[in-house]
């Protein structure tokens, strides 16, 4: 028996095709005891160095290839050419590395210049990229079988001479048979030109699937692919159920007739004898000016920043930096440096914004000096070997936050600077996650949709299907009752986490020493970007430099902030030299006012900011650091400590000086190396490999690493059973420790956008309104934010607005970019003519002079109705009226002007005497409902009113609490509140039951809106768009952002009718025995028939509510307004029994 190997297999990687993933393949190969395995996926490479890693790991020799498409004529000529296909099919294996690199080749090009349909190369191209190269004549779909079931031998004999000629005794007649009659016909007409031809002849299966009954979901995914079901019948469909994975035995019998088809399989694959060279790393060639040696170099610049940095240059500087030199030398790492250096300079002469650090590179001096990062990493204990460990040899990242808007800026340059072909951006694929898969085998079975969408949502997300299953009982008792939908799970979990769709990496920019198609083929992405056909990495396998160009769109905002201030002010802030000592800034921080603040807008953050309070940057840092999972009771200590709550204590009086700064916690990484280098004589090398063993939890390193700690403490005159209770503690800390360095520079960030919050409010939610334009409910929430700021939004205008939010005399004025319907083409023309001509006076000037071709009618309906021509003659409704009226009155002057029959001047002679001779009907203007309506509808928020401002008064009679007031109180605290529903949505249950979900929104703020089912069913009349409900209820604050469970909801219109009860909230504040004497006078010259309920705050925690026995009440808006006069607003409400 010969040892037969697969040639032609297609893993996931041939997208939404192949259905079994590259482990699968290699499992089945190593469990049929094969010796090798081919990988030809359609047209690409993309899994290629996954599959060779793995395959060496299992002791199978690996044979890199590809299924390439083949065009009739030239690459380069997109159209069908009578009845021929658009692309033949080709197999192509490396030989070698010649051959392997001409491979990548030919793939790039298939992309970059071939693709029609498919990534296709011609003849011309595979003639140049022959060698080292073995080729098999294809599938069916291959040109010679083609031509073979068409009769056209000679033809074929023609393509087969041409291969030949090409390939020489590498290229072989492919002979495949899995059941179909036609085939069985090509293959004896291929065993007739192999013998006239003296060619040789392969036997391949076209796997597609591991086994047999993986047929059905292979068919499914072809489905997916081109968006049919399984019925219908004009789809794309294999018919054959036999490209499944076949064992050596099933492929010599059914080629008995053909031995040494079989033969030749082995015999290729002993031919390829492909050798990857994975972990060698291969840097670019930064060139130094004037010859510069790199290291040299790398020093004069650090050297000619260190007055500039330090000032006051101490021998610890020196040694520092001269430790990293070295190195940073040592590692090969100093053209890497100043590569960085070479982009982020030319990013800050172009004025574009570079984030002060990111990740553990701003614990290096080198960095700091450079620019790379702007933290002085010795003013915060940050260490250079938690970034680059001598004793690792693990390749460093340098990531970069950049202004997101710029990004690509930097991107052009480093592709200019390195060759446009040494540089591209990474690959990244999207899977199918569980609940997407089934949706679409959902889809692909004709399921209809609602069922299958409330099935779905019984997956918790992140969870695989089979753990989904078996922690559901209502799943469980689905797919028992229910054949289809059993059905649907089978195949769904037989395409989960295959690849679904290549795209580009939302950061990854690869740099190559040379032309990357040397080291990695190239794609092209449906939005015409050039990536890596490797994914990350594949990348870092190979030994290329990845950079993470991240953009941040924060540093969009500081940037437009900073240009409002130059132009508002007159001022140019350089946020690299304001005090990191500002109280405005602490004082914002301190009191959670931080919407549109760096890393902590959220409920979460808000909170943790509250109880630190902090007060200096430190502080700062280690909010950041705290907000995350870690152990019990690790952010209470911190608090507590901090506030004087607890005693700080330490273990030993040498840890005071590394925990001081967090109060005796152990908070960050480098707090664990700096401990070990103390304490037990580490290097700080050998400490960042402690940290790491500490960190992975690995028992036989951790107990390597504790015997070397407690001997080197004992060295230090520390006892073992003290160094083994700091060892145990830094052990207990060390797997929830942040990386200080990354916290530090992302502290900064949040530090300077309080600062800008706190210091130029209004320039700062200028930008910050501007950076979330095209979100609606961004703007809706930064915009209330502006008003609890006491920061006038002035509406839409024509004349006056930007296509940003900008500074009018101490008031926002609305973007035009933020109207619906209004695009950036358009907006750009309006501010065109505005500028040159002036502004306009009605609208049917607006339609003379701007141009019709950026303009439609839709657009000037939401300028009309959001406002913005309200500067204009006429109102909303006459606007409306004539739109179609100044339509044909511009097009007509622009039709004369264009048959010569109007001059220029005279133009503007009618746009001059215009408003004289053009009439508004007289109609009706619309009513304020509609226009906030409209307002709402098109800006997202109420500018020029709120539907509820005339019921005002009332709602404080029957809200306990307005929406903003929430944001102060405990978590499930019973709540009342009024407000108008809106977005809308409703699911269905795990119990197949209608549940709700809406935005409330009073006069001041909004919250989201949780209705169960019970309630739902019994009030969906009350749960409509639009409606002015009152929701009683319980605050959720563990979601972030909190939401209201609701319990009851009545409509405000029929609240009267239910309220017998007074309630009177009074704060511990105002617990005075004078006010409860006033109060007592009040509510004894008020008297009804009505309940009195009194709401007590004796405490932060504690309130209890007491219900009058003697006293009877009356409502009168004259007592409301007495009692809030005393106690405080919104302290009395109304309620029913």
């Amino acid at each position: 028996m010969t040892n037969f190997v697969h040639l032609h297999t297609h893993s996931d990687y041939s997208l939404l095709d192949g259905a079994c993933s590259i482990s699968q393949l290699i499992n089945q190969a190593y469990k049929l005891d094969m010796p090798a395995l081919a990988l030809t996926d359609h047209g690409n490479l993309f899994g290629a160095i996954d599959f060779y890693q793995k395959a060496k790991k299992r002791k199978l020799k690996p044979l890199i290839g590809c299924e390439v498409y083949v065009a009739p004529t030239s690459r380069f000529k997109k159209k069908k050419i009578g009845g021929q296909p658009t692309a033949y099919h080709l197999t192509l294996l490396a030989k070698n590395k010649k051959g392997y690199e001409n491979l990548m080749e030919l793939i790039t090009g298939g992309y970059l210049e071939g693709f029609y349909y498919h990534p296709r190369v011609d003849k011309e191209f595979l003639s140049q990229k022959g060698e080292g190269l073995i080729a098999l004549s294809g599938c069916a779909k291959g040109e010679i079988p083609f031509l073979l079931s068409q009769n056209k031998v000679d033809k074929a004999k023609e393509i087969c001479q041409f291969y030949n000629n090409l390939y020489g005794e590498d290229f072989y007649l492919e002979v495949q048979d899995v059941g179909l009659e036609f085939q069985k016909k090509i293959n004896s007409s291929l065993a007739n030109l192999s013998q006239e031809l003296s060619i040789p002849l392969v036997a391949t299966n076209d796997v597609h699937y591991l086994n047999k009954e993986d047929a059905q979901a292979q068919d499914v995914l072809l489905c997916i692919q081109t968006g049919k079901t399984l019925d219908d019948t004009n789809r794309l469909k294999f018919s054959s159920s036999e490209l499944y994975f076949r064992s050596s035995e099933e492929m010599e019998k059914i080629f008995s007739h053909l031995p040494q088809a079989i033969s030749n399989a082995e015999l290729i694959s002993e031919k390829c004898n492909l050798e990857l060279e994975l972990g060698k790393t291969h840097l670019p060639v930064y060139r130094a000016p004037d010859g510069h040696n790199l290291d040299k170099y790398l020093r004069k610049l650090c050297q000619e920043r260190l007055p500039h940095c330090y000032p006051t240059a101490s021998t610890s500087v020196e040694q520092r930096l001269e430790t990293e030199l070295s190195i940073i030398s040592r590692a090969g790492y100093t053209g890497y440096f100043l590569i960085v250096w070479d982009f982020i300079s030319y990013a800050k002469k172009k004025k574009i914004l570079i984030g002060p650090g990111r990740g553990s590179v701003t614990g290096s001096i080198v960095a700091y000096l450079l620019g790379i990062t702007n933290i002085n990493p010795l003013a915060y204990g940050l260490l250079f070997e938690r970034f680059l460990n001598p004793e690792r040899t693990a390749m460093p990242d340098i990531d970069i936050d950049i202004q997101d808007e710029r990004r690509n800026e930097v991107i052009s340059y480093v592709r200019e600077k390195y060759g446009k072909e040494n540089v591209a951006q990474i690959i990244t694929f999207g899977t199918m996650a569980a609940r997407a898969a089934v949706r679409d085998v959902g889809r692909v079975l004709g399921i209809p949709y609602s069922r299958v969408d409330r099935i779905a949502k019984l997956i918790p997300f992140n969870t695989e299907l089979k753990i989904a299953i078996e922690e559901s009982s209502e799943l469980k008792e689905i797919l028992k009752e229910d054949g289809k939908i059993k059905t649907l799970f089978e195949i769904a979990q037989s395409i989960e986490g295959f690849t679904r769709h290549a795209s580009t990496h939302a950061a990854g920019v690869v740099i190559a020493p040379d032309k990357l198609t040397y080291y990695t083929p190239l794609y092209r992405t449906n939005k015409n970007e050039i990536t890596t056909q490797y994914e990350m990495h594949s990348i870092e396998a190979i030994g290329l430099l990845k950079m993470d160009f991240l953009g941040l769109k924060t540093l969009n905002v500081i940037g437009d902030a900073l240009e409002i201030i130059k132009k508002n002010k007159g001022k140019e802030v350089d946020l690299d030299r304001i005090s990191l000592e500002d109280k405005k800034a602490y004082e914002l921080l301190s009191q959670a006012e931080t919407l549109g603040v760096f890393q902590v807008e959220s409920r979460g953050m808000q909170d943790l900011i509250k109880k630190i309070h902090p007060e200096r940057f430190e502080d700062l840092i280690a909010v950041l650091a705290l907000y995350r999972p870690g152990p019990l009771r690790m952010m209470d200590d911190f608090i507590d400590r901090k506030q004087g709550r607890s005693k700080i204590e330490y273990l030993h009086p040498k840890l005071e000086p590394i925990l001081k700064e967090t109060y005796g916690v152990i908070l960050y990484q480098e707090q664990v190396m700096i401990i070990a280098n103390i304490l037990a004589d580490f290097s700080l090398g050998e400490a960042d490999i402690l940290r790491r063993a500490m960190g992975k939890k690995i028992p036989k390193l951790m107990d390597e690493q504790k015997d070397k700690f407690i001997e080197g403490a004992k060295k230090k005159g520390i006892s073992p059973s003290l160094a083994t209770r700091i060892f145990e503690l830094m052990a207990h800390f060390a797997g929830y420790g942040f990386n200080k360095s990354h916290s530090t520079g992302y502290a900064l960030i949040s530090y300077q956008t309080a600062y800008l919050k706190a210091n130029y409010p209004l320039e700062f939610m200028a930008a910050l309104l501007t950076s979330e334009i095209e979100n609606t409910d961004k703007l809706a929430l930064y915009i209330n934010e502006c008003r609890r700021m006491d920061i006038k939004i002035l509406p839409p205008d024509i004349n006056h607005s930007l296509a940003n939010f900008m500074v009018e005399k101490n008031k926002l004025r609305f973007a035009l970019g933020a109207i619906k319907n209004v695009g950036k083409a358009a907006i750009s023309s309006i501010l065109r003519v505005r500028e040159k001509e002036g502004h306009f006076s009605s609208i049917f000037d607006f339609y003379r002079r701007v141009n019709p071709k950026t303009v439609n009618k839709r657009m000037i309906e939401s300028l009309i109705k959001s406002g913005a021509f309200d500067c204009l003659e006429g109102s909303r409704a006459q606007n409306l009226a004539v739109i179609d009226q100044a339509a044909e009155k511009a097009a007509q002057i622009q039709q004369d002007r264009e048959r010569g029959q109007l001059s220029f001047l005279e133009t503007l002679e009618k746009r001059e005497s215009g408003p004289s001779t053009e009439r508004f009907p007289t109609i009706e203007e619309v009513s304020k409902e509609t226009k906030l309506a409209w307002e709402k509808e098109l800006l997202g928020i109420y500018i020029s009113g709120h539907p509820l401002e005339k019921y005002r008064k009332r709602i404080s009679r029957y809200a306990a609490h307005s929406i903003k007031d929430l944001s102060g109180m405990r978590d499930e605290e019973k709540i009342r509140i009024v407000g108008i529903i809106s977005s809308l949505t409703s699911r269905n249950d795990r119990k197949g039951k209608r549940m709700g979900f809406f935005t409330l929104e009073d006069l001041d703020s909004q919250i989201e809106v949780l209705v169960f089912s019970s309630l739902y069913e019994k009030r969906t009349s009350y749960i409509e768009e639009g409606k002015l409900v009152l929701i009683k209820g319980k605050l959720d604050t563990a979601s972030d952002p909190p939401k209201v469970i609701a319990e009851e909801i009545i409509l405000f219109s029929k609240i009267k009718d239910i309220a017998h009860n007074l309630h009177i909230d009074i704060k511990q504040e105002e617990l005075k025995e004078k006010n409860l004497l006033r109060l007592k006078e009040l509510l004894s010259s008020h008297k009804g028939k009505h309940a009195l309920y009194l709401h007590l705050n004796l405490s932060q925690d504690e309130k209890i509510i007491i219900r009058s026995k003697t006293m009877k009440m009356g409502f009168s808006d004259s007592l409301i307004s007495e009692v809030e006069n005393l106690i405080g607003t919104h302290s009395v409400w109304l309620g029913e029994e």
